[in-house]
């Protein structure tokens, strides 16, 4: 018998969507620690300036090796962390630059954690029998490490991450990653996420349905300025971010979600405001 929801399998954004992130890559702190953890390896750079400087170069070359300047292209940054090892003519495989890279990472961050109620949401979606894949422009070897720090490691059924297929969002390429990896029709597959360029017209353009999470607080006042949402009411509203969405939803309203993914999936294109 056929499912009678419209949707068989869930894309989710990471960044923003089920974890609220922030990260400082230009913290001395983080170049610091990053430093330290070269130095324990044996590999000597006397300054951060040095080690900013040679890692940015490393960047360049791994973006360069994986198709140039355009902005859709995303150069894996673990080819970078070998390459602080190699400079120096030291021998470093991936396990050990994967290692400078969290090192790195761990202290960039600011705020790591799980919007609430974003765990018990997916796990939800899981009991009732729908897939679930993570698809993120993110650093695999920042972001694997993240997810096991988060308990989100075994959730998904797959992970595609745009450092890992060398291009991002919203590239029709990657969303065509995601729907092999889903393996059903792309109008039976939905995209949650909180950026509408890369999330929702990305998913459009590739033939998926897009919810959109406004955890940024992009809804606009009467005046065309971006209006506080705790603060908003509907008679103030007369534009609203991702008008391309199937769905939108004040900040991450994981209840709103899933009430629309199991009990409306078949419904007609509505707003919440």
């Amino acid at each position: 018998m056929m499912s009678q929801r419209k949707y068989d399998v869930v894309l989710f954004d990471l960044y923003g969507t089920l974890v609220d992130c922030h990260v400082d890559e230009s913290s001395d702190d983080a170049w610091t620690a990053l430093r330290n953890a070269l130095y324990r390896e044996g590999a000597n750079y006397v300054t951060n300036d040095r080690l900013r400087e040679q890692f940015e170069k490393a960047a360049n070359r791994e973006l360069g090796l994986c198709g140039g300047q355009d902005d859709l292209r995303e150069p894996d940054l673990l080819g970078a962390y070998e390459e602080l090892f190699s400079d120096l003519w030291i021998q470093a495989g991936k396990d050990l630059s994967g290692k400078m890279a969290w090192a790195f990472r761990k202290a960039a961050l600011r705020k790591l954690a799980l919007y609430p109620g974003a765990l018990d949401m997916l796990r939800t979606l899981k009991g009732q029998g729908m897939r679930i894949i993570l698809l993120s422009n993110a650093q695999s070897c920042y972001t694997r490490p993240e997810l096991e720090a988060l308990g989100l490691d075994d959730i998904f059924d797959d992970v595609i991450l745009s450092s890992d297929e060398g291009v991002r969002m919203p590239s029709p390429s990657i969303f065509q990653c995601a729907l092999r990896a889903a393996n059903v029709p792309a109008d039976r597959v939905l995209m949650v996420g909180n950026d509408e360029r890369c999330d929702v017209l990305g998913a459009k353009a590739a033939g998926i349905d897009a919810v959109y999470l406004d955890t940024r607080g992009e809804w606009i006042d009467s005046h065309g300025n971006v209006t506080d949402v705790e603060h908003i009411t509907k008679g103030d509203v007369d534009d609203r971010p991702a008008p391309e969405a199937v769905k939108s939803f004040r900040g991450a309203d994981y209840r709103g979600l899933l009430d629309f993914i199991l009990e409306n999936g078949t419904s007609a294109v509505t707003q919440q405001i």
